[in-house]
């Protein structure tokens, strides 16, 4: 059962995920792979969890305890830049976001479990698609996941460059952001650009909403309770000399409590729509609402606390003082269940998202260990 006379293969089959890359939902061979190697080792498989995401289950004794675990496996629509010798083999697709790396860390634990007689209860390894655009851990508990595999607490790893290489960090409560998009459309009345006393002119009303939009953080949000407004994109004409009839901003929130979540945008369509009024302007909105704030439950995560400090020692336990910005849709299960987001350093690597990042093949083993005491600390508690 030790896991260092495993690293090898489990590095190999990180690699192996590393060159497979395949998008949202369409992560077949991925999904195929992650089966191959549960099956293999003893685990019940099951399969039909937002088109593509499945769930490996290890029954033990006759207890009621059951605890999961979460690892995403889809990759970025991203040309790969590495140079790696297991970098991708699909163009125009790479793992630019490491969850080739989290999926082979549970892998790991799962590896590591199954070789054990002595658990008494459920481990649930639920293997996501999705997370980068179509929101798989919705899709999951969509297809009734939590219903077929009822679980007590549920936890999730995802590496962080710049955070020590091995270095765990967590936090209770917030931990990451809710995000949101929206599309505002300013209808005007184009017209020649030496006449625009003639026109209702877009761009001048959206540019006003621009620079409205930069009160609401400093005016309606409490100073305490940080959030991000951003107009990523503003789209309008085409010529210098005429006036277009419409002007496109895309715009996104970022929140970290549901209540500000919900000021954004309600504060984003009201100072859209006065602004543009006030040149005679009307705006429409298509929303794409995004995740939730990922909120860990504070019992889960001072189980996660102690079995990093019990495992790793205190020094590779990070306590945040402030929530990551970023998004996380493991947001969806934490709504659910229970359970706690924890962050395990990638060191001095690219950034995520990146055509040049690569995940840590030296976060195998502490992540899957991490997996491995989280589910015997949970069966092994007393009710």
């Amino acid at each position: 059962m030790n896991l260092r006379d495993f690293l090898a293969d489990l590095t190999s089959i990180r690699q192996r995920l590393h060159a497979m890359p395949e998008i949202g939902l369409a992560e077949f061979e991925t999904s195929n792979l992650i089966a191959k190697c549960l099956s293999g080792w003893g685990l019940e498989v099951h399969r039909g969890f937002a088109k593509t995401g499945l769930v490996g289950r290890l029954q033990r004794g006759d207890s009621r305890r059951a605890i999961g675990f979460r690892a995403d496996f889809d990759a970025l629509p991203i040309a790969e830049e590495t140079g790696l010798p297991y970098s991708s083999k699909n163009p125009g697709m790479m793992h630019a976001c490491g969850h080739d790396g989290h999926t082979a860390m549970l892998l790991g634990a799962a590896w590591m479990l199954s070789q054990r007689s002595d658990l008494d209860g459920s481990v649930n390894f639920v293997f996501q698609p999705a997370e980068e655009n179509y929101g798989g851990g919705k899709l999951m508990i969509e297809d009734g996941l939590f219903e077929a595999f009822s679980c007590d607490r549920i936890y999730a790893v995802h590496n962080l460059p710049g955070l020590s290489t091995g270095t765990f960090a967590t936090r209770s409560g917030p931990i990451t952001a809710s995000v949101d998009v929206v599309k505002v459309v300013v209808h005007g009345k184009g017209g020649h650009g030496a006449m625009p006393a003639k026109t209702t002119d877009p761009v001048v009303a959206g540019a006003s909403i621009v620079m409205a939009l930069q009160t609401v953080l400093s005016r309606n949000i409490d100073a305490h309770d940080a959030a991000v407004i951003t107009v990523g994109a503003f789209h309008a004409g085409g010529s210098s000399t005429i006036i277009p009839d419409t002007a496109v901003l895309e715009i996104s929130m970022r929140a970290l409590s549901p209540s500000t979540r919900t000021e954004l945008r309600e504060r984003v369509e009201s100072i859209a729509s006065m602004q543009a009024a006030a040149f005679g302007a009307t705006t429409t909105f298509e929303w794409d609402l995004g995740y939730p704030v990922t909120i860990n439950e504070k019992e889960a995560t001072s189980l996660a606390e102690k079995v990093i400090v019990d495992r790793f020692g205190s020094e590779r336990l990070l306590k945040l003082d402030t929530p990551q910005m970023f998004s996380e849709d493991f947001s969806f299960m934490l709504e659910k269940v229970p359970g706690a987001y924890v962050l395990i350093g990638n060191g001095d690597s690219a950034p995520l998202h990146s055509s040049s990042f690569d995940f840590n093949d030296e976060l195998l083993e502490p992540g899957a260990l991490l997996f491995h005491d989280l589910a015997v600390a949970h069966l092994q508690a007393k009710p």
